[in-house]
Formats: C-alpha cells, sequence, structure tokens
C-alpha cells in the first residue's frame, strides 16, 4: 500500500468521461481537492475511484469522522481544516462525527513529537474535554444557522455527532483489547513508522503508552464503523500513520484523508505545543483578536486561506481575488476571510463585536466606543488599567489624568497634556483646563477611554452620573 496524493487535474479530466452518475461525486473530491482541503488518501491504490463510487448520489449517506484530542479546553485556527471537512461532507448530505479523545488525550499522541507530552490529570481531561464538546457543537450549529443555504434539488444538511471515546476505550477491559483488536495490527508495521523508529533511537526512547497510542487510535475508527457505518477517517497531514493503523485495524472498503497542517510565517505549526494557538474560545482569544489575525494575513496566504476555512463558492473567490488586484489598498479579501471565520466561530454577534471594536480602536469611532460592553472593553484592553471616578463640578483633564494616575504630578504631567500627548474617546486633548463634557469626554454608556502616550490606554467608569 502507497499514500496517493490527489491531484485535481485527475479528477477533473475523470468527472468529464465518466457517465452522468458519478459526475457530482467526482465534484464533490475536485472541490475539496481544489480547495486545499484533501493533500493525501489511504490507501492509495484506485483510492479515488473508490471513493466517487461511495460517495455516488442515490447511495445512503456515507459517514466520515474526525478525532480532536483534548490536550487544552479549547479548539485553535489549526483545528479549522479538519472542521471545514467534516462541514464540507455534511454539506454534501453525508453525515460526520467528530470524536473526542477524553480517553486517547490520556496518554498523548505521539506523533510528530520529540519527547513525551507531561501527563495530564483525568479530571483536567475531562474538563477539556466537556469544553472541546461544546465548542465542536458550536460550530456545528453556527454552521447549520448562518453558512448553510440547500441549493434547489440539492442534499440537505447530513446528521453531525460529537462523541467523546472515553464512552467505549473507558470500558474496554485490556485483555479483551489486545485479543481482539489488537490482534489486527502488525508490529513490524507500527515499528517502521518514521515517528517511532525516531523516538526509539532518541536518548528518551519511547512509553508503552505512547507506542499503542496509534491502537487506540485505530480501535475509534473501527468502532464507529462498526456501530455508525463510518468509511472514512480525517485526520492532519501529520496523522497519516494513525490513520493508516485505523485502515489495518478495520479492513478493507475504508479510507483515511489528510487535511493541510496550518504553520506561522516561520514554518511551525499553529497549536498550543508552539506557544501560537489562536484559540477558537471567547475566554482565551476575542472575537477581536481572531478577526484581526486573519485580516492580517498577507496576500501570498488569503485565497489559500479563503478556499480553506470558509464555504464560499471558488467562483466568488476568484472574484474577490480579481477585485483585489485592481483595489489592494481595501484589503477586501482578508476582510471577508476575517468576516467568514469569526462569524463560524462566534456567530453573528461574535463579528459585530470584533467589527465594533476595530472602529473604536482604529478609526476612534465613538460610537462605537459607546455601543461598547465592559466584556468588550476588556477584551480590547486587556492591559488597560481601568478606574471608577465620581464627575466632580469643573472636572478637568487633568483632573482626569491624575486620578486615573495616567501622568506624573507636576509640570511634567502638565506639559504631557500640552505636547498632545492625551486623548480622551479617540479626541487629543492640548489644554489641560478643559472641562469634562457629557457626550464628549463622557460617552452616553458613561465610560471614558483616557489614552496617554501611543499605547497607553486607561478605561474610566463613571458612577453616579
Amino acid at each position: 500500500m502507497h499514500i496517493l496524493p490527489i491531484l485535481i487535474c485527475m479528477v477533473n479530466t475523470q468527472s468529464e468521461t465518466r457517465a452522468p452518475r458519478s459526475r457530482s461525486s467526482a465534484g464533490l473530491l475536485a472541490a475539496q481537492c481544489e480547495r486545499g482541503l484533501f493533500q493525501e488518501v489511504f490507501p492509495g491504490q484506485g483510492a479515488e475511484e473508490q471513493l466517487a463510487a461511495l460517495l455516488e448520489p442515490g447511495r445512503p449517506p456515507v459517514t466520515a469522522y474526525c478525532g480532536f484530542d483534548p490536550t487544552a479546553d479549547s479548539l485553535h485556527v489549526g483545528h479549522l481544516p479538519a472542521v471545514a471537512a467534516l462541514l464540507h461532507f455534511q454539506r454534501a448530505g453525508h453525515n460526520v462525527v467528530a470524536v473526542v479523545g477524553g480517553a486517547t488525550a490520556r496518554l498523548g499522541d505521539p506523533s510528530g513529537r520529540l519527547r513525551a507530552r507531561e501527563p495530564v490529570a483525568a479530571g483536567r481531561v475531562r474538563a477539556h474535554a466537556r469544553a472541546l464538546r461544546l465548542g465542536l457543537w458550536r460550530l456545528f450549529e453556527n454552521h447549520r444557522r448562518l453558512l448553510w443555504a440547500p441549493g434547489p434539488g440539492g442534499p440537505g444538511l447530513g446528521r453531525a455527532e460529537v462523541l467523546d471515546n472515553a464512552r467505549w476505550l473507558g470500558r474496554q477491559p485490556l485483555l479483551g483489547f489486545l485479543c481482539g483488536a489488537g490482534g489486527r495490527l502488525r508490529m513490524g508495521t507500527l515499528l517502521s513508522r518514521q515517528g517511532c523508529r525516531e523516538r526509539l533511537r532518541s536518548a528518551e526512547g519511547m512509553s508503552l503508552a505512547e507506542f499503542v497510542y496509534p491502537a487506540l487510535q485505530a480501535y475509534d475508527f473501527l468502532h464507529l464503523h462498526r456501530r455508525r457505518g463510518c468509511r472514512i477517517q480525517l485526520g492532519g497531514a501529520d496523522q497519516m500513520g494513525n490513520i493508516m493503523s485505523g485502515y489495518e485495524m478495520t479492513g478493507t472498503d475504508v479510507f483515511g484523508i489528510t487535511v493541510p497542517l496550518i504553520t506561522s510565517t516561520t514554518g511551525d505549526k499553529l497549536g498550543k505545543t508552539a506557544g501560537n494557538a489562536v484559540w477558537l474560545n471567547r475566554d482565551k482569544t476575542s472575537p477581536f483578536e481572531l478577526y484581526q489575525f486573519f485580516v492580517r494575513q498577507q496576500d501570498d496566504i488569503v485565497e489559500k486561506y479563503l478556499k480553506l476555512f470558509t464555504f464560499l463558492p471558488l467562483e466568488e473567490i476568484a472574484h474577490i481575488m480579481e477585485m483585489h488586484a485592481k483595489e489592494p489598498e481595501k484589503w477586501g479579501p482578508q476582510k471577508r476571510l476575517a468576516a467568514e471565520v469569526t462569524k463560524l466561530v462566534h456567530g453573528t454577534e461574535g463579528l459585530e463585536s470584533a467589527k465594533r471594536c476595530t472602529r473604536a480602536l482604529y478609526y476612534s469611532s465613538v460610537e462605537a466606543l459607546e455601543a461598547m460592553s465592559d466584556q468588550e472593553l476588556q477584551e480590547l484592553f486587556k492591559q488597560a488599567p481601568s478606574a471608577e471616578l465620581v464627575l466632580e463640578p469643573g472636572m478637568s483633564v487633568l483632573d482626569l489624568c491624575r486620578k486615573a494616575n495616567a501622568i506624573q504630578d507636576g509640570p511634567s504631567g502638565y506639559q504631557k497634556i500640552t505636547d498632545g500627548g492625551v486623548s480622551v474617546n479617540g479626541i487629543r486633548v492640548t489644554n489641560p483646563e478643559t472641562v469634562l463634557i457629557l457626550g464628549q469626554h463622557i460617552l452616553k454608556n458613561g465610560v471614558s477611554l483616557l489614552r496617554v502616550g501611543k499605547k497607553n490606554y486607561y478605561i474610566i467608569k463613571w458612577l453616579q452620573l
């Protein structure tokens, strides 16, 4: 068996020469390949033909699954290609299962790692697993409510499930597992994997727990194949070894498909281990921060990300890029990318919050500041000190700055204002004796945003207005 890259030209050529019954299934495969969601398929020989037949219109829906180990209490941007691949299958009318690895996370996936993961307590893994299940359901629901519109005569949205493999692996007796499913895997195959060979040659070596991880993940595929008729496993490009084990344990007529890894500009995989994760939970990465992450993407990557992370038709993406070539200063593709991803992750409310924070911070919009909630203010100005003050008659900008401990006492603080180094709600003030005015210096929501210098913000909340 070997791994066969899925070439878009091959799929398109075959779709033109096949009978009509295969064209729409080839369209599904070709579209995902062109979007960059398919990298490799296993097994290699004839897999594209078999997948096309498996996805043939009129046949019962196929079930595809992907696993997510709860090594943290939130998904991150690096998980989105796998989630998007599941959603594309669902959009084509197939059923999808997202499996949270509440059991496998106790061992730790050794794929791509030079040393063992730090052990995680069982209670913490369970808490992480609960958080991931909620996060996955939120993505499925946001997609269904906000990004899915069935076409005329097209398939309905397939069924989605979120499961935890602790439900079946946690009840599996060790001896029964080894005598049953364990007998399906060959030691030579496991030992021949490059990652395994590298770890065994290293000074630290490889623990038995890590070594059997592929067997447990493979059992997920076998369990879902038996209980839900699952035929396709999706995973990141670094999961091909585990996918191969799943194929070996489950048997013939099943397939594995890899999706690309998302990397930083330095080539590091985005995630918790590298310390560069952009999280999908609001308490770890705000909608504004997620939105800005995608707005800041460079021209050489934005088209790829539009195809990977959004459900826009390829023709619309091509048009967006054509308009960008004519008006690059508008950053049209980046803004559309940011809007689509933020809506998927945080819903319409999260997208509006991100746009409101953007207008307040970068365009000094008083209207946006007035509409911001306390949560948004804290998210936007995470490091900003806050103070609660009472407005006194004749209170000046100088008084405000001193009460907020934003400037030094004495002439230097006074001069900071006269030199133009202080602004209130985005408006520069150069007269320290300027009296604070409701509606200008104090917004309708009882807040003032004080800035001293370029980056020092202070949030003032006014009492008894």
